[in-house]
């Protein structure tokens, strides 16, 4: 008998084989059968040099980014101190000086 990993939403032990899919009765969730057990994993956060970004890091603008409503502008080089990693399409929570809390993508900035 095969043994079948527990339901990652409900910790069920009752998930079965559903094509490609494991799926729970319980809960009705689905996931992919090649999914790792451990779902909870943190997601890498890389820099456009593919440097991994963790909170508390200090990186620097590569390129000049125009701030949407404003005409305001982060010029290159801008160094922005002490970031905050979040989920999300925009995956840097910071302030910058004379400008103040925004968020930034990571592809956009490099470690420093």
């Amino acid at each position: 008998m095969s043994t079948l990993p527990p339901c990652p939403q409900c910790a069920s032990e009752l998930a079965y084989e559903d094509g490609a899919m494991y799926a729970c009765p319980e809960c009705a969730h689905e996931w992919p059968q090649g999914a790792a057990a451990g779902a909870d994993e943190k997601r890498a956060f890389r820099d456009a040099n593919g440097n991994v970004l963790q909170d508390g890091d200090s990186v620097t603008v590569i390129k000049d980014l125009k701030l949407k409503g404003s005409s305001l502008v982060i010029k290159v080089g801008t160094k922005v101190k002490n970031i905050r990693l979040v989920e999300g399409d925009h995956d840097i929570d910071c302030k910058i000086d004379g400008i103040g809390a925004m968020q930034l993508k990571s592809e956009f900035v490099k470690k420093a």
